[in-house]
């Protein structure tokens, strides 16, 4: 019975070391390759960031004015008045 188990086993035992080795020696390079991936940014992902940070600032511009219509006397409002304009009381 034990001679009808061995040769499977040792087929698997092989396969499982061989595909061990394989991992062990490929590691490196992959823990390289991702770390120059997260170091390195390329012109697409640049551009997108770029652009998310524009549309934020003007979301953010907008969420600002909308609030000074509504009430000028806020502090964030202050500077957004032209030199000219009279303070409300």
């Amino acid at each position: 019975m034990r001679m009808l188990l061995l040769p499977p086993l040792a087929l698997l035992a092989s396969a499982c070391l061989a595909r061990t080795a394989v991992d062990i020696v490929t590691l490196p390079v992959k823990v390289v390759s991702a770390g120059v991936d997260a170091a390195t940014t390329s012109q697409s992902e640049a551009d997108q960031r770029r652009g998310r940070e524009i549309r934020e600032a003007e979301e953010r511009e907008g969420r600002i004015a909308r609030r000074c219509e509504r009430d000028p006397r806020r502090d964030e409002c202050r500077d957004r008045r032209t030199p000219d304009a009279q303070p409300e009381r």
